[in-house]
């Protein structure tokens, strides 16, 4: 089980990474069901750039706020150019993937991300720190967002 931003039908995979700095092959995978989960600061980031958060965010039944679906695929991807509208202001929680989480607390990668193997391992435990902090902090604000609904 996965805490964070895999599509579906992902998979996990394990081994050490090889490459380098990851090198996204414009697949659009990781843009597919999306479950990224959005920390306030992100919202209000996007928000900046002329978005309301109702437009590309949903709020689950778990107090989190994540990117929105439309069509199977996240709001921001532009489908015909398989590329993201706010790639320069995307979220942290997209600037750290294909590094994951599971539910237990393992630093993994999707194994479905064809760029997952440019990540190296430095990179894959950079990223994995920085996951953590970023989930520490989505939660928090979670736990806020539930003692004050409507916010």
């Amino acid at each position: 089980m996965l805490r964070y931003a895999l599509p579906t039908s992902a998979r996990l995979m394990r081994a050490d990474p090889v490459g380098g700095k990851v090198k996204c092959a414009r697949c659009g995978w990781c843009c597919l069901d999306t479950q990224m989960e959005l920390g306030e600061e992100d919202v209000e980031h996007i928000e900046r750039l002329g978005f309301s958060r109702e437009a590309f965010s949903v709020v689950g039944a778990d107090s989190i706020r994540r990117l929105r679906n439309v069509g199977g695929r996240c709001f921001f991807l532009v489908k015909a150019e398989v590329r993201c509208r706010i790639y320069q202001h995307r979220p942290k929680g997209c600037a750290i993937y294909p590094v994951n989480i599971t539910e237990d607390g393992e630093i993994v990668l999707d194994g479905g991300c064809k760029a997952a193997r440019t990540v190296t391992k430095a990179e894959m435990d950079r990223k994995g720190a920085e996951l953590k902090t970023l989930i520490a902090k989505i939660d928090s604000e979670t736990i806020s967002r539930k003692a004050n609904p409507g916010r």
